[in-house]
């Protein structure tokens, strides 16, 4: 009956008077003709009717081709397009209409979701298998403040992962071989990825205080999020200076949250009230989490890590990824090397889908 009804429509059209139309209109009548397989020839008798009243440039031939638009359509269309080269440029398409606004959870919806990563972060870390992974930080310096910045150097360690607790052993500086303990290493260093962060942030005795912000989308997932705030008292960040001065400032910042699994997909944090007399006088952390394959099994674990401060002028900025995770074996026989950075989709944040 489809068949018949379409094969109806098309000599309807095929009878009538020449037909003046847009090319946008021509379009749509190829395109339709191309779905419901009009056959060729009575597709190009009804363009040789045709007039348009706009220019038909050859891109919009080419798109048809394409499409599957057959050799006779395709000869009648490049004539519209020679006998319509001194006509006006065809107007703009209309913007699409805005896509609905996805609603926000409900206040008790929004308290569940909070309730169960709270669950999920306090025992993440026993989630986790014993593993060992290439951790390379590319740090920045700037010493005008004016973003300008410069790369300083690369580090790449070696992170063990085992019985829930992190060793670092600096391997390459610069790519060249290195044997270095990670905590006495001079300049910017950072540490607990690999679940502290997330921990703290969730204890009860740290009272962060929760608000649902906007959906977003992170690696090709819809997440909720969440801003916080937790209080200078009941923080536990630790930001020290030269190993000689200490701080637990206040924070804030942002936590994405997975909407289907509710696992932490990032944890953004900003000092807060940073005492005027302490050297570092802007910190801050974002930290992401994906999937990763270790032996078969997919675990959530950190991705990459961006750490900035200030001191006076003096911008640090480390970029930090965790890459080439393996699981953990004391016998095993490992060559270290420095991986590219992540491509750029990896980390942005997009728009809500």
């Amino acid at each position: 009956m489809r068949r018949l009804a379409a094969a109806f429509w098309l000599a309807t059209l095929l009878g009538l008077a020449q037909q003046r139309l847009s090319v946008q209109e021509l379009i749509s009548f190829v395109r339709s003709s191309i779905q419901l397989r009009h056959p060729d020839r009575q597709v190009a008798d009804y363009l040789k009717k045709v007039e348009l009243t706009e220019r038909l440039d050859d891109s919009v031939i080419e798109q048809l081709r394409a499409l599957g638009a057959g050799p006779r359509t395709l000869d009648a269309l490049k004539a519209l397009a020679q006998a319509s080269r001194e006509l006006p440029a065809p107007a703009p398409p209309p913007p699409k209409p805005p896509q609905p606004a996805l609603p926000p959870p409900s206040p008790a919806e929004q308290q569940r979701i909070i309730e169960q990563v709270r669950e999920y972060a306090l025992h993440y870390t026993r989630s986790l298998p014993d593993f060992i992974c290439t951790q390379v930080t590319r740090r920045y310096v700037d010493p005008t403040g004016l973003e300008f910045w410069s790369q300083q150097d690369v580090i790449t360690a070696r992170l063990t992962y085992f019985e829930q607790r992190e060793d670092y052993k600096v391997i390459l500086i610069n790519n060249r071989p290195a044997n270095v303990d990670y905590d006495r290493l001079e300049g910017a260093t950072s540490t607990g990825e690999f679940g502290s962060m997330m921990r703290e942030l969730f204890a009860p005795e740290t009272q962060a205080r929760f608000r649902w912000e906007r959906w977003a989308t992170l690696r090709g997932r819809r997440t909720h999020v969440f801003s916080y705030f937790v209080e200078q008292p009941r923080s536990r960040w630790r930001i020290s200076y030269q190993k000689t001065l200490e701080i637990n400032p206040a924070y804030r910042g942002l936590i994405y949250v997975d909407s289907e699994t509710l696992a932490v997909a990032r944890i953004t944090l900003e000092a807060v009230g940073i005492p005027p007399d302490f050297p570092i006088q802007e910190a801050s952390t974002v930290l992401d989490y994906d999937y990763v394959d270790i032996a078969g099994r997919k675990f959530w674990l950190p991705l990459r890590a961006v750490v900035r401060m200030r001191e006076g002028k003096l911008l640090l900025r480390n970029e930090v990824e965790f890459r080439m995770y393996r699981k953990f074996a004391a016998e095993a026989t490992i060559t270290f090397e420095t991986p590219e950075p992540l491509p750029e989709e990896k980390i942005k944040e997009q728009p809500p889908q």
